[in-house]
């Protein structure tokens, strides 16, 4: 992900894997810092399918919490 700050306005969504190709199910238009708090408090199962997209880049975000 380009670089960003925690105020920057971002969209977390979960991808998931249907049937027909899955569809993006929008979680949080907020902050990056509010996106991160709520994509913590999701299970397991759920974060490997979480995507922050900012102006110009998306990531997952297991991407982006692994170092």
């Amino acid at each position: 992900m380009r670089t960003t700050h925690e105020s920057a306005s971002v969209r977390l969504y979960h991808l998931s894997d249907g049937p027909e190709g899955g569809a993006a199910q929008t979680l949080l238009y907020g902050t990056l810092a509010e996106a991160l708090a709520l994509a913590a408090q999701q299970p397991d199962e759920i974060q490997g399918d979480l995507f922050i997209a900012t102006d110009n880049d998306v990531v997952a975000y297991l991407d982006l919490i692994d170092p």
